[in-house]
């Protein structure tokens, strides 16, 4: 596995080696020693979760309280736009967001430690969005920033509307969250 650090300090992205052959293809998609060495801690995975999502939907920016998630994210099938904001009080890059799209034709996974927000666009017909969590969801824990919070800016290539769930058109402001 080959890691390349983005700019918020501890996301990673995570580039399985991929085994090609006139068969197809394998990759190994997680492995505790190997993942426990590069985030240099053990990491207990306790929940997969999967979304399938059309084009266009954007489900996002979730976070947990007291109980903050660690996600290790792929896609199984299309592409989308990730993003990730920093909610860690005190870091040099609080209030912060990075990006980066994930597509299954390279099978590149995003490592978020505790203390993001997390939200994605699908940008392909169909995207099947899988993600390990260290924390078990929690619905009455759950919290959301609206996507697109005049705070945070984020900069969705967004050419219509987005298909936005109920809950996260409702989501809070940033400025609320930090108050």
């Amino acid at each position: 596995m080959i890691t390349k650090p983005l700019t918020i300090q501890n996301l990673l992205i995570i580039k399985p080696k991929i085994f090609r052959d006139t068969r197809g293809s394998f990759f190994e998609s997680f492995n505790s020693l190997k993942f426990q060495k590069l985030v240099m801690k053990d990491y207990p995975f306790v929940q997969d979760n999967c979304s399938i999502s059309k084009h266009n939907v954007l489900r996002g920016l979730h976070f947990q309280t007291i109980k903050p998630q660690a996600k290790l994210i792929q896609v199984l099938y299309g592409k989308i736009f990730d993003v990730v904001v920093d909610l860690r009080y005190g870091s040099s890059t609080f209030g912060k967001w990075e990006s980066i799209i994930l597509k299954s034709s390279n099978r590149e996974q995003l490592w978020i430690p505790e203390g993001f927000a997390h939200g994605f666009l699908v940008l392909s017909k169909k995207a099947i969005v899988l993600y390990k969590t260290t924390q078990f969801y929690q619905p009455n824990l759950e919290r959301c920033i609206v996507w697109n919070d005049e705070t945070l800016k984020i900069n969705w290539p967004i050419k219509d509307h987005p298909i936005v769930s109920e809950k996260d058109r409702k989501g809070q402001k940033f400025k609320d969250f930090i108050n």
